[in-house]
């Protein structure tokens, strides 16, 4: 960054350009179409430029910062993550018309039986104050012929290392939705040739909400751990707008009796 004599020079060539620009703007009125045209010209390539640097500035200063992973896990936890599309820019940040099985990201797989399928997913940037997630999900259904839709979220390695019977584990989310609807979460987790689910209901409340899974309850064969991943299941989603603004995930160990 310049200082002292060099900013100071810009800071003068600037305020030159401005005054000369706001000069021009008021002739605009006056001066020949030929002019005029010219004017147009070049004041179509300054916006273009200027747009390019609004574009990235408020990219990289719109709070919660990108690749920001704060998050709220609860006490004593062990283990605490945040998937990449709700951390980080996606490439493509989403998609219309989604087929069964299209995925956003590395990690988020969309599924549905629909024939015709009148569903849109878009990424798009948290900017509201009370948001720690950099970016968010947002679902269009419109008309849904199908009988089931679902988002698969798939935990790293680190999720089911060291996994017990011992440990609880937690999806926390932010949702917001055009009309309410039924969201269930099962947990699944793979050891060996089986596979253990759990289903929780979301509560219905617009905001943030959390369900916890006990594994405690489970036939969990802690030596054959393999993957875990977990199924959001919308009920009735038709002609609704979803929009997850975070979703984390973490695990603790259970206090013991």
């Amino acid at each position: 960054m310049k200082s002292g004599p060099g900013r100071l020079y810009e800071k003068l060539v600037f305020r030159g350009i401005l005054r000369r620009w706001k000069k021009t703007a008021r002739r605009a009125q006056s001066v020949d179409l030929s002019t005029l045209r010219s004017i147009r010209t070049r004041a179509r390539e300054l916006r273009r430029q200027i747009d390019k640097v609004l574009h990235v500035a408020d990219a990289r200063l719109t709070l919660p910062l990108i690749s920001s992973n704060a998050m709220q896990p609860p006490l004593h936890s062990d283990w605490a993550w945040r998937p990449e599309l709700w951390r980080g820019p996606l490439n493509p940040t989403g998609m219309a018309a989604v087929r069964s099985k299209a995925t956003l990201g590395d990690e988020v797989t969309i599924f549905h039986d629909c024939r015709i399928s009148e569903l849109t997913l878009r990424q798009i940037r948290n900017t509201q104050e009370e948001d720690l997630a950099p970016f968010g999900l947002r679902m269009d259904v419109f008309r849904f012929d199908g009988s089931f839709l679902s988002l698969a979220i798939n935990l790293p390695n680190q999720a089911v290392s060291g996994l017990g019977r011992n440990h609880i584990v937690r999806l926390s989310t932010v949702v917001q939705m055009e009309k309410p609807l039924e969201i269930f979460a099962r947990l699944n987790i793979r050891h060996g040739p089986n596979t253990e689910q759990v289903v929780r209901e979301l509560p219905r409340d617009s905001g943030e909400v959390a369900v916890d899974f006990d594994l405690a309850y489970t036939k969990l064969n802690e030596k054959r751990v393999d993957s875990m991943w977990v199924d959001l299941i919308f009920e009735g989603p038709e002609m609704n707008q979803i929009t997850l603004r975070d979703a984390t995930f973490s695990r603790r160990p259970r206090a013991e009796l």
